[in-house]
C-alpha cells in the first residue's frame, strides 16, 4: 500500500482537476453573480470571462500533467521520457498562462494580477530546467539499463 502523503497527493490532484473543470463550466454564471457585488467584473463581463476560461484551460491541462506524471510516481518508474514530455507541457502552459494574465493588465492593474503573471513565469521556467534534469537521467537510466 502507498504511504498516505502519495494517496493524499493523488487525491488532491484528481480533486482540483475535476473542480477546475467544474469551475471553467461555471464560470459565466460565476462572473455574473460577481459582478453584482463588484463593478469590475460587471464591467468587463466578457473580456474577463475569456481571460479566466483561456488561463482555466491552461490551468486544467497542467493539473492533467501532474496527474500523468504522479501515475509514474505510483508505478515506481518516475524517469521517464513521458515525464519530461509533460514538464516541458506544462512549462508551456505556464508561459501561455502569464501571458493570458498580462492581458488583464490592460483591464485593471492590481498588485495580484503581477504576482499571478510571476508565479507562472518562474513556474515555466522551473518546469522547462526540471524537464532537462529529468531528461538527463531519463538518458543515463537508459543507458545504465543497456549496459546490466
Amino acid at each position: 500500500m502507498k504511504d498516505k502523503l502519495t494517496l493524499f497527493t493523488k487525491f488532491l490532484l484528481d480533486f482540483m482537476f475535476y473542480a477546475g473543470i467544474v469551475v471553467i463550466a461555471t464560470l459565466p454564471l460565476s462572473i455574473k453573480f460577481y459582478g453584482r457585488f463588484n463593478s469590475y467584473f460587471a464591467e468587463n463581463y466578457y473580456s474577463l470571462c475569456l481571460l479566466l476560461f483561456l488561463s482555466g484551460v491552461f490551468a486544467v491541462l497542467i493539473l492533467q500533467q501532474l496527474r500523468n506524471m504522479f501515475r509514474s510516481v505510483i508505478n515506481d518508474d518516475c524517469f521517464i521520457r513521458e515525464n519530461v514530455e509533460s514538464l516541458n507541457k506544462m512549462s508551456i502552459y505556464s508561459f501561455f498562462i502569464a501571458v493570458i494574465t498580462s492581458c488583464r493588465l490592460f483591464l485593471y492593474l492590481t498588485p495580484s494580477v503581477c504576482i499571478v503573471i510571476l508565479v507562472f513565469v518562474i513556474a515555466g521556467l522551473f518546469s522547462r530546467v526540471l524537464a532537462k534534469v529529468f531528461d538527463k537521467a531519463v538518458t543515463y537510466k537508459l543507458e545504465n539499463d543497456l549496459t546490466i
